[in-house]
């Protein structure tokens, strides 16, 4: 049976299986050689040839040649994300960023047109902001997309892409994938969405008329903060480019040991996401009551602008808002830091997605804070929350705070 589910993510009768079980079944199976009933990682840097190799495609990733082109183990993450995201096809590069960068220059070219979110994942604002640019002659623009009339507004002739990240890092701001997906459709354009904040759990921005899902697997789908690895899921036309461009001749292939460990880890994705969504709600609305808090963004928040959005695009009954929140504390810079440093569970750190929860603090001075709303412009905080008891996260914010005297 395992053998079908990597491919089909159906039961014997043909029933859609649940989230959970695609999770746990697909991109797995019993290994030829020895039968164990979980895929081995396969460290090979090269494979054996035929009789005869003088026909073979050498940029080739459909066979096992070289691991550059393309291994085991990324093929088994890849069958089993294409079908949790809902897509034709999907590719797994080295990181996140390398799954922005190909998405961006293959889809593309000299004198085209990019819209993207005003708010993003710092590399993703430099590449479109910057590099493709002053580089490759490509222009960009940059609008507030949770009002779809600045999309609208932005989009030109030569518009070929409109990229959204939803939830926004940091600030938490939401575009209604729906209407973008219209706008870039009917300018003939591609709608690119980052999804790394709310993961195919939450929502599945394919079934909401987006193009191309691109997830950092380093986040919620690993899970464990122990492997990198991007995700870009789409229509096979695509990911066959990518394939051949990014990952056989720029390089940007996952090692077979992070592709097996984010395999790996997100076995458990539903059962994390639950815990991720139930308790940062709960320390939100915490957060919210404290007269310390300057302000809480968070879209499972009623108080969030929006929420109703958020709320509109959860893909299943039991999906919520991700694990990630941002907030202010009414105090000055030093009172800020004097905060972090008293914290006993939660950790300083960047990233998101872990198991356990970190916090960075993010001052005054982020090249981007002229994007940001006014309430972010006094310094505040991104806090991942993890896989520890509600409580005991809620206690060490709350002990913190009396200890810096807040």
């Amino acid at each position: 049976m395992t053998s079908d589910l990597v491919h089909h993510g159906e039961s014997f009768d043909g029933t859609p299986l649940g989230f959970a079980t695609k999770s746990i079944h697909l991109g797995n199976g019993v290994d030829a050689e020895t039968g164990a009933i979980r895929r081995p990682i396969t460290l090979a840097n090269a494979y054996a040839l035929p009789y005869d190799p003088s026909d073979i495609n050498w940029s080739s990733s459909d066979v096992n040649l070289y691991t550059r082109n393309g291994h085991p183990n990324q093929r088994y993450l890849e069958a089993k994300l294409a079908n949790l995201e809902g897509a034709e096809d999907a590719v797994v590069l080295a990181s996140g960023v390398a799954a922005l960068a190909a998405t961006f220059t293959t889809v593309l070219n000299r004198g085209d047109h990019a819209i993207f979110s005003d708010t993003t994942y710092i590399a993703a604002y430099r590449l479109l902001n910057q590099i493709l640019p002053e580089k490759y002659g490509i222009e960009t623009s940059i609008v507030d997309t949770s009002d779809p009339r600045n999309i609208a507004d932005a989009i030109r002739p030569n518009t070929k892409l409109v990229h959204i990240e939803t939830p926004a890092n940091p600030t938490l701001k939401v575009t209604d994938i729906e209407a973008a997906a219209k706008l870039a459709h009917d300018a003939g354009a591609l709608l690119s969405v980052d999804n790394t904040f709310n993961s195919p759990f939450n929502v599945r921005p394919i079934d909401l008329g987006a193009d191309i899902v691109i997830e950092s697997l380093t986040k919620y789908i690993n899970g464990h903060g122990d492997a990198l690895g991007g995700a870009i899921a789409t229509r096979k036309e695509l990911t066959d480019q990518i394939r051949f461009t990014y990952q056989v001749n720029y390089g940007g292939i996952i090692s077979p040991f992070n592709a097996w460990l984010i395999n790996r880890g997100s076995v458990t994705l539903p059962l994390r996401m639950r815990q991720h969504n139930a308790s940062a709600l709960a320390i939100a609305k915490h957060l919210e009551s404290l007269p310390q808090v300057r302000f809480v963004a968070y879209p499972g928040l009623e108080s969030h602008p929006h929420h109703d959005v958020a709320a509109r695009q959860l893909a299943r009954p039991d999906s919520g808002f991700g694990g990630v929140l941002a907030f202010g504390l009414d105090t000055d810079h030093d009172g800020h830091n004097r905060f972090v440093s008293k914290l006993n569970v939660i950790t300083s750190a960047v990233s998101l997605g872990h198991d356990e929860s970190l916090i960075v603090f993010l001052g005054e001075d982020d090249e981007r804070q002229y994007l940001y709303p006014p309430e972010f412009h006094r310094g505040f905080f991104r806090l991942a929350v993890g896989l520890e008891d509600t409580d005991d996260l809620i206690r060490d914010i709350d002990h913190a705070l009396a200890e810096a005297e807040l």
